[in-house]
């Protein structure tokens, strides 16, 4: 039995947690929970937004399921994922985008994996102000940490039978920064002759999403590009509400929904809890329990085609609780 830290977060969180909790339970995952609360309301009952228990339990089990957390805004606090990626080193933000057949978009075939280094970049958050009107932000790229983004993405390529891994920069303009990255993953590449290689500036690489999605495999870009490329593919597939994602180091694994706490439907009982059960999923699989995983992704894929039991984002009427029974109906 697995033992794991799981955060509930706030907003529509707990609810989220509630079901996926349920649902992994009902399909017989090999999990032991420890769980807290942190987050806004957290801080708003007892003074901390994350507890050191929290923390500490992080610690001992080294994996976390972590559900959306609300940083409080005009409080002076850090975003709180920023915060676990760089104490934790969490410097691989894994986020796949799959297309599913039931779900219709304009978009079909697509299947995006996007690597996104963690740590650096701008959001070390690094700024200063010289004068009334100037503020000036640091874009930290390093060696090291482009380095272990770009070989896990080729490692990534090889061990699933991906096809090509492609770079996503703006070094005809950040000539250092960016041509430091790219000059790395091209050094990288040249070790992965089995995969094909590209590289795309980022402003090409939005415009050429959304044109023809399907000739993307695996990006592998900065932190600030991949936060903004990885929601762009979240579109492609229906919305953050489908996308899942991992932050992995070392030592530590955390894994999340990318979407934010939605307080304006906390509490109604309608929120998706897919994004973070198919997070859960690839929890599974890096804990090596892939055929409940595979079993789980089974369900979720015969309630979304059935149509009948949908959360309102995916234009059904349906309540959490109701889509989360359907998906354990159809496990047994």
């Amino acid at each position: 039995m697995q033992k794991i830290t799981v955060f509930k977060g706030d907003g529509i969180g707990p609810e989220i947690t509630d079901c996926v909790l349920k649902i992994l339970d009902a399909a017989g995952a090999e999990l032991e929970y420890d769980i807290h609360n942190v987050g806004e309301a957290e801080y708003n009952a007892h003074g901390a937004l994350i507890p050191q228990a929290a923390f500490d339990s992080f610690e001992q089990t080294k994996v976390l399921l972590k559900s959306p957390i609300t940083t409080p805004i005009g409080k002076g606090f850090r975003s709180l994922n920023v915060t676990l990626r760089e104490k934790y080193d969490l410097y691989a933000n894994i986020r796949p985008a799959k297309s599913n057949p039931a779900v219709k978009t304009p978009f079909e075939n697509v299947d995006i994996v996007t690597f996104r280094e963690n740590t650096e970049d701008l959001y070390v958050g690094k700024e200063e102000k010289p004068d009334e009107n100037t503020v000036i932000a640091y874009k930290i790229i390093t060696r090291k940490a482009s380095t272990r983004i770009i070989e896990d993405a080729f490692e990534y390529a090889r061990k699933n039978h991906r096809k090509k891994v492609t770079c996503v920069h703006k070094a005809n303009i950040l000539k250092q920064s960016d041509g430091l990255f790219l000059d790395l993953f091209r050094q990288i590449a040249a070790g992965y002759p089995d995969i094909e290689s590209d590289d795309k500036i980022v402003d090409n690489v939005a415009m050429q999403l959304v044109m023809r999605p399907q000739q993307f495999d695996i990006l592998v870009m900065p932190n600030l590009y991949g936060d903004i490329i990885s929601d762009l593919t979240s579109g492609l597939i229906g919305g953050l509400g489908l996308l899942p994602s991992c932050n992995l180091g070392a030592e530590y694994s955390m894994f999340e929904a990318v979407h934010g706490s939605a307080p304006d439907i906390a509490g109604k009982g309608i929120a998706n809890p897919t994004a973070l059960l198919w997070s859960a999923c690839m929890m599974l699989e890096h804990l090596d329990q892939e055929e409940v995983a595979a079993r789980i992704r089974a369900a979720v894929d015969q309630v979304l085609a059935e149509g009948t039991v949908r959360t309102p984002d995916l234009g059904g009427s349906s309540t959490s609780a109701q889509y989360t029974q359907a998906i354990i109906d159809h496990l047994h």
